[in-house]
């Protein structure tokens, strides 16, 4: 199938492609089997989940660990709870209506409150994009390629491949490149961490009332449930035609996927700080970063963090535009998809291309330093994420839309509950982090 025909149908089918095709070949009648049966589901929550550990969320994650050692360990716990209920919601809602959450919002609540959605979905999607641009930069910096050279090829080539139909010839490279982030929980075991430090740490919480505490938390928040993940895991369901009947597989699917992706984190934040808190280094740079696979890859330390961080900006920057565009230009009827030229669909091509523009040209800006950037993203993530969150909670607790399969009042009394924590959160960072400072209130 080429690029411009699967761009035709939803735009989550091109990550998920390997999975539609072990699903086409499970559709044998023995494919009631239930372990057979859950392989031909498994996708959808297990790719979303570990997109948050894309070029944000690694230097997130490693700047926590970095600074604040193991303060952080208990909430990567309690947020993979708040992961698992948003994201089950959104699969429970696209196996039982069938429709992405785009849709959903413009049938229940009108134009107007799809506007006001789909404009913090275009913010938040793009200054996602425009982190993987920091993320393209930052890793090739490693290399002593300037980002004056290395973010406008990028931009160009990504533009180019997608449009021109060979981005799916090399997205499979892009995806092994990230493979390389699987060193960090080898590293963290091989440094040595105070395992007892580790337990404590991540078992009794801790909070201090103190900005640079709350803007790390808030970062986290938002690098690990971000505004793209919930889109694209309801998508992408739809797309793979799982119904109600195969649900119970996707569920499992979405628990296993987000406990896996931020297993991963909870390894990333223990190997820096065994690694980089031990010894006070800030991290300023993807060199500073890659200290912290040494203990794995010693001298080639650097290289194998530039590889891995640019196989994942490279990817999400090429998917994420595209999936922004279809999902604004789906909710308002508009031509939508490559499969048409930019005549007959001018409004995708125009969101697709101004992404990726402003994207690389925020990046180019002169002093702009690019781990930094991609903290201050996850944070306008999370601060952007509140107002979805209430979109989905009252859509799947809506007996309109899901019938039966309705929130239950224990888990509807969750989901609000992750809804008001990270309300308070965004408000909490807002008057300790932007007030305080302009009141001349030390903290």
């Amino acid at each position: 199938m080429a690029l411009k025909d699967v761009w035709q149908a939803p735009v989550w089918q091109l990550v998920s492609r390997p999975w539609l095709s072990f699903h086409a070949w499970l559709r044998r009648p023995w494919k009631r089997l239930p372990l057979l049966s859950y392989l031909a589901i498994l996708g959808p929550g297990l790719i979303a989940a570990n997109a948050g550990n894309d070029a944000g969320g690694i230097a997130t994650y490693a700047a926590v660990g970095a600074s604040l050692g193991y303060e952080l360990l208990w909430m990567i716990i309690l947020i993979t709870v708040s992961l698992i209920i948003v994201q089950e919601m959104c699969a429970r809602m696209g196996a039982v209506t069938g429709k992405g959450l785009s849709e959903l919002i413009r049938e229940q609540f009108g134009p107007r409150w799809t506007v006001f959605a789909m404009l913090l979905l275009l913010v938040a999607n793009g200054i996602t994009t425009m982190s993987e641009f920091a993320g393209i930069a930052a890793s090739l910096e490693i290399f002593g390629i300037t980002r004056y050279l290395s973010v406008p090829a990028a931009a160009l080539l990504l533009w180019w491949l997608v449009t021109r139909g060979s981005y799916e010839k090399v997205e499979r490279l892009f995806l092994v490149m990230t493979l390389a982030f699987f060193a960090y929980p080898i590293s963290a075991v091989l440094a040595h961490p105070d395992w007892g430090a580790v337990a404590r740490h991540a078992l009794i919480p801790s909070f201090r009332l103190d900005r640079d505490y709350i803007f790390m938390f808030i970062a986290t928040v938002g690098t690990t449930i971000t505004p793209y993940m919930q889109i694209f895991v309801q998508s992408s369901v739809v797309d793979k035609g799982i119904t109600v009947r195969e649900y119970h597989y996707e569920r499992v699917d979405v628990i296993v996927g987000s406990i896996f992706g931020d297993l991963i984190s909870f390894f990333i934040i223990v190997c820096t700080a065994a690694t980089l808190y031990t010894r006070h280094v800030t991290i300023e740079t993807a060199a500073d970063a890659a200290q912290a696979l040494i203990p794995v890859a010693g001298p080639y330390a650097a290289i194998l963090f530039g590889i891995g961080l640019l196989g994942a900006s490279m990817l999400a920057a090429g998917v994420l535009p595209v999936a922004t565009a279809f999902s604004i230009t789906e909710a308002f009827g508009w031509e939508k998809g490559l499969s048409f030229n930019p005549s007959e669909a001018p409004i995708f091509y125009y969101l697709f291309t101004s992404l990726i523009t402003i994207g690389a040209l925020i990046t180019l800006i002169p002093g702009v330093p690019l781990i930094q950037l991609l903290l201050i993203v996850q944070v306008v993530n999370a601060l952007l994420l509140v107002p979805l969150l209430v979109f989905i909670v009252k859509l799947a607790s809506d007996p309109e839309v899901m019938g039966r399969y309705r929130n239950g009042q224990l888990f509807n009394a969750l989901a609000w509950a992750t809804v008001v924590s990270i309300g308070a959160l965004s408000i909490l960072y807002v008057a300790v982090g932007i007030l305080a400072p302009l009141l001349g209130i030390p903290l």
